[in-house]
């Protein structure tokens, strides 16, 4: 069996050596046959497939209200009839699922689940073709039920004042993101290409792994006037304030600007 990680996510699941797998954007895909995802790992989605979304939960808003939502979406869209769902329940994290009954002239089976556990919902989407159900259906039941939460994550880099850098992301001039920072060593900037949904969470989830504590938390989008993401952040005598800076619009990516306010 392989074992796949999302980092940022802090999930993982264990599925069949000869499956494939393919990330897009926030979306982690596993399917039987490799032809099911095109180019940059987009689903078929003729092809039978399992494909899992993250969404953060800054808050810890009860997910009943969303689940609904989206089912109620789903099922306009696909011209199904709408289900309210069933407890779901899977690696310590506790939600909804449904069948979605789909037009009788559609041989297709859909299933969606929600899950959420602390500041992480993980939407589910499992589809495939009724005739592909005895041998699809039970190899993807495994790999959901295999789902497991890191708590934190190991071999990561970190700043010389022990702050964690996501994987991927290296450092930039931090003026090139903030004009006032030229000339100044007290701050620090890294670039990469994750979701800023997903980088809210691996903060939230590593700072304290690392010894930081939190002392002020504001999401973006919030309701105040700032513009990104902000932590207010101490460890011993050092007090620091990190940034998630959003760019792009449908989707956006999070650049990391960090400011030491006494080295």
């Amino acid at each position: 069996m392989a074992i796949f990680q999302n980092p940022l996510w802090g999930y993982s699941f264990t599925y069949p050596d000869d499956w494939a797998q393919k990330s897009n954007g926030e979306m982690d895909g596993f399917a039987q046959n490799a032809h099911a995802f095109d180019q940059d790992g987009a689903v078929n989605e003729q092809a039978a497939h399992m494909l899992v979304r993250g969404e953060f939960n800054g808050k810890r808003s009860p997910i009943a209200p969303l689940w609904n939502q989206h089912i109620t979406k789903l099922s306009i869209m696909l011209g199904a009839k709408k289900l309210g769902g069933s407890p779901f329940s899977m690696g310590g994290a506790n939600g909804f699922e449904a069948e979605i009954q789909l037009p009788k002239k559609t041989n297709r089976r859909l299933w969606v689940g929600i899950l959420a556990r602390e500041t992480v919902i993980l939407h589910f989407m499992v589809s495939h073709k009724k005739t592909e159900r005895d041998a699809f259906e039970p190899q993807v039941t495994e790999i959901v039920s295999s789902l497991r939460f890191l708590d934190g994550l190991k071999g990561l880099d970190r700043t010389s004042e022990n702050i964690p850098i996501p994987p991927t992301y290296l450092p930039i001039e931090a003026d090139t993101l903030v004009p006032d920072a030229k000339n100044n060593d007290s701050w620090r900037a890294y670039d990469g290409k994750s979701g800023l949904d997903a980088l809210q969470n691996f903060y939230y989830r590593e700072l304290p792994n690392f010894g930081w504590e939190i002392s002020e938390f504001i999401p973006f989008p919030n309701q105040v006037e700032v513009g990104f993401t902000r932590l207010r952040i101490h460890k011993d005598d050092i007090t620091a304030t990190l940034g998630i800076l959003p760019f792009g619009k449908k989707q956006p990516l999070g650049k990391i600007i960090i400011k030491y306010e006494n080295e």
